[in-house]
């Protein structure tokens, strides 16, 4: 066995010690953390739990949710509109609690980013991060005192999404990353970059569209397979279930749509699905032709991702929407985006000395 001396001998290992940032391993738990909040954030949806707190920032004027039975007692005379449903109250405070975590990991961020400033340590994006977090508790606040508005619930998912992709893109940066490319073949580089900003897009669009059918309640709008209600062709209302710019409901638990413009929104994210499944499918079949090991790697990850997502999205469809399935669809959501950041990450920052 070498001796610890050994490692400082050593360049290429060095290397990955020197390029390790002091906030990686934050940002790191950062990342997990947010994957986290993406996860409650699916689970608090599907139980139907996204007004399980009339109020915001605490669950019927309490800091925790009511329990006992004279704070029950108190809170329905509070909010005698709303009363408590313990199997709602406490997935919503949950993911609150959760979410203002992370709040406090991005703060902890800038301030190690702050007091290590200089080269090489990033400090805007760590700032932007909290920006951000903050717009999305602002998004949190909205989803509850609009009554799950669809555009502002579907616009707090893509937030999430966001802000998991934005910490791992600080992880990457801030870490020795194994995924990270050389300059050597620049074309190849060259070749991959457009493709894979595309993969991305894609990604990034089929996650909104899955966000827009879970917001309006259309996930079940067909209930088999390959056919839609028995139909290869059901009646679709686009107009309605695409119309953005809808006004404020009284409360959208449940969804206020009719049934076609439901069924327009699902084949939608359907035959999304499909034409990401080819198109990522491709572009890591692509990478796997590769002559670069990382390249090869990727390409590896993102198709096992990619296919464990198709299967998770079968799965809910076929048994109804599984609590555990459907959750797990959001995660591996997640993944797949990530899988796409850091591939992005690696193409468009090869060869910089970091």
């Amino acid at each position: 066995m070498k001796n610890p001396a050994h490692l400082f001998n050593e360049p290429h290992l060095f290397n990955k010690v020197q390029q390790r940032k002091p906030s990686y391993r934050l940002a790191l738990c950062a990342v997990v953390l947010a994957a986290g909040v993406i996860a409650l954030g699916a689970f608090t949806r599907l139980v139907d739990a996204g007004l399980g707190c009339p109020d915001w920032p605490g669950c019927y004027g309490q800091l925790m949710w009511p329990s006992g039975a004279e704070e029950i007692s108190a809170a329905e005379r509070a909010f005698p509109e709303a009363p408590v449903e313990m199997d709602k109250t406490w997935p919503e405070m949950v993911h609150r609690y959760f979410a203002t975590t992370l709040g406090v990991f991005a703060i902890a961020l800038v301030v190690v980013a702050w007091r290590h400033r200089g080269p090489g340590q990033p400090l805007k994006l760590p700032l932007f991060l909290l920006g951000f977090v903050i717009l999305q508790g602002l998004f949190g606040m909205w989803t509850v005192t609009l009554k799950l508005w669809p555009q502002v619930v579907t616009a707090h998912l893509l937030g999430g999404f966001a802000t998991l992709s934005l910490l791992w893109l600080l992880t990457l940066r801030l870490s020795n990353s194994r995924w990270q490319l050389h300059a050597s073949k620049s074309e190849l580089m060259r070749g991959l970059k457009s493709p894979a900003m595309l993969g991305l897009v894609i990604v990034v669009l089929q996650i909104t569209l899955g966000g827009w059918t879970t917001s309006n309640y259309a996930a079940l709008a067909c209930p088999d397979l390959p056919t839609c209600q028995s139909q290869w062709l059901p009646a679709m209302d686009f107009a309605s279930g695409f119309n953005v710019i809808q006004g404020i409901g009284p409360n959208y638990l449940g969804g206020m749509m009719d049934n076609d413009a439901r069924v327009a929104i699902h084949m939608s994210h359907r035959i999304g699905a499909i034409l990401t499944l080819l198109y990522v499918g491709w572009l890591s079949l692509r990478l796997l032709a590769c002559s670069e090991p990382v390249l090869r790697r990727q390409g590896r990850l993102i198709g096992g991702v990619l296919l464990l997502q198709f299967g998770l999205g079968l799965s809910n469809i076929l048994f109804h929407l599984p609590l555990l399935t459907t959750v797990s669809h959001n995660v591996m959501g997640a993944l797949l985006l990530l899988t796409l950041v850091t591939l992005n990450y690696g193409l468009l920052s090869a060869g910089d000395k970091r």
